[in-house]
C-alpha cells in the first residue's frame, strides 16, 4: 500500500466517512451475554481499535455493526441512521476477515470486482472500479495472478481492495494481522494507518495485540468480560489505566503496592519502600495504592545508587538485540524490567540498586 500519497488523494472516497454509535447494545446467545450494555461512538475518519483477550466481547460487537450479527437489546447508528434492525447488505460497511476469505478459482482482479459484478455493476465497469483500488493498495501489475500466487501480505491487502471497492461508509477489520508474521504484521498495519488517514476512512479494527492496537488507532475501547473497561488514546490508557486490568493488559506493567502519604493539588506523594514520588492522585485518597510501573522506567544500577533506592537481586537476564529484560528479585515483590542501549546483560545473581528511572510510567491505579 505504499503507493504514492498524490494516487492516494487523487483516489479517494467519494462518499463521507460515517460515525458509528452504540446505545446501550447487548448481544444474548441464550443464557450466555456476549456483549453488556455497551456505549461508544467512532467519529468520522477515525480508526478506533476494539482490544481484548479471547471472549471478552470485541469480535460479537465488530460483527454486530457489520450486521453479521443481531443486537439483543439497544441501538446500533451508522452516521444519522438507525440500522439496529438492517441486513449486512443494507448497512454500507465492507469487513476484512481474518482469513482474507478469498475466492481461489478467481484471479485477484476478478476477487475485487466481485462485490460490484453482484451489485449489477456492468463487467467493464467493475474491473476499472477493481483496478482502481488494487492501484490503491499498491498491487497494480497483478490483476491477473491467482491468490494462492501471492505472499501473505499481497492477499491481505488484496482483501483491503475488495472491501474498498464499494466506497463503504464504515471499514471492518477482523484480526487483520494474525496470519502474517512479525516483520510483516509491522509494515502491513503501517500500510492499514496511512490507507485510513489518506482516505478519511472510519475503521473499527478488533486485534488481541496491544502493540498493534498501540500502533495504529487513534482511539482504544478496551473490553473485558462482554463490557468496556476503558476508552481513550492510547497514550492515556498507556499512561493512565482506568483499573488493574486494563494496567495489566495495555503493555507490561508491575503491579505494586505503595502508600499515599498526602494530597496536594492534583498530585500526592506516594511511598513505596523508601522511595516517595510525586504522581497525579487521580481521585485516589490517602493510605495503600497500587501502582502500575511500566518496566522501562524502572532503573538498575550495579553500583551505590545516589538517592534513595530499593536492594535488589537479578533472577533472570534475556538479551533481545535492542533491550534486554530482567527478571529482579526486591523487597516490593519480583520485577520485570526493560533496559534499552546495553550490550550486556547484568549477570544473574548480581546484587543491584533499584530506582525509577522516570515517574511518567508510574500511575496510581484508581480503586485498585
Amino acid at each position: 500500500m505504499s503507493s504514492s500519497s498524490s494516487l492516494l488523494r487523487s483516489s479517494a472516497s467519494k462518499k463521507q466517512a460515517a460515525s458509528v454509535e452504540f446505545r446501550n447494545v447487548t448481544k444474548r446467545y441464550g443464557d450466555v451475554t456476549a456483549v453488556d450494555s455497551v456505549n461508544f461512538t467512532i467519529e468520522p475518519g477515525t480508526l478506533v481499535t476494539l482490544l481484548g483477550p479471547s471472549g471478552c466481547g470485541k469480535t460479537t460487537t465488530l460483527r454486530m455493526i457489520a450486521g453479521l450479527e443481531m443486537a439483543s437489546e439497544g441501538q446500533i447508528l451508522i452516521g444519522d441512521r438507525d440500522v439496529t434492525r438492517l441486513s449486512a447488505a443494507d448497512r454500507d460497511v465492507s469487513m476484512v476477515f481474518q482469513s482474507y476469505a478469498l475466492f481461489p478459482h478467481m484471479s485477484v482482479l476478478e476477487n475485487v470486482a466481485y462485490g460490484p459484478s453482484v451489485q449489477g455493476v456492468p463487467k467493464k465497469q467493475a474491473e476499472a472500479m477493481a483496478i482502481e483500488k488494487l492501484g490503491l493498495v499498491g498491487l497494480a501489475g497483478l490483476e491477473r495472478r491467482a491468490p494462492s500466487e501471492l505472499s501473505g501480505g499481497q492477499q491481505q491487502r488484496v482483501a483491503v481492495a475488495r472491501a474498498l471497492v464499494l466506497e463503504p461508509q464504515v471499514l471492518l477489520f477482523d484480526e487483520p494481522l494474525s496470519n502474517l508474521d512479525a516483520k510483516l504484521r509491522r509494515r502491513v498495519r503501517e500500510d492499514i494507518r496511512e490507507l485510513q488517514q489518506s482516505l478519511n476512512l472510519t475503521v473499527a479494527y478488533v486485534t488481541h495485540d496491544q502493540e498493534e492496537a498501540l500502533a495504529v488507532s487513534d482511539r482504544i475501547i478496551v473490553m473485558s468480560n462482554a463490557r468496556i473497561a476503558q476508552t481513550g488514546t492510547p497514550r492515556e490508557l498507556y499512561e493512565e489505566p482506568a483499573d488493574l486490568f486494563v494496567a495489566d493488559f495495555i503493555g507490561d506493567a508491575n503491579i505494586i503496592e505503595g502508600s499515599l502519604v498526602e494530597v496536594n493539588g492534583a498530585e500526592a506523594t506516594v511511598k513505596i519502600d523508601t522511595l516517595n514520588l510525586r504522581l497525579p492522585h487521580r481521585g485516589v485518597k490517602p493510605g495503600p495504592v497500587k501502582l502500575a510501573v511500566r518496566p522501562d522506567a524502572i532503573a538498575l544500577d550495579e553500583q551505590a545508587a545516589q538517592g534513595p533506592a530499593i536492594a535488589g537481586r537479578i533472577k533472570k537476564a534475556s538479551y533481545l538485540g535492542t533491550q534486554i529484560e530482567y527478571d529482579v528479585e526486591t523487597a516490593i515483590g519480583n520485577l520485570f524490567v526493560v533496559q534499552y542501549g546495553r550490550k550486556e546483560p547484568i549477570e544473574t545473581g548480581k546484587s543491584v540498586s533499584v530506582s525509577l528511572s522516570s515517574q511518567r510510567g508510574v500511575a496510581i491505579i484508581p480503586g485498585a
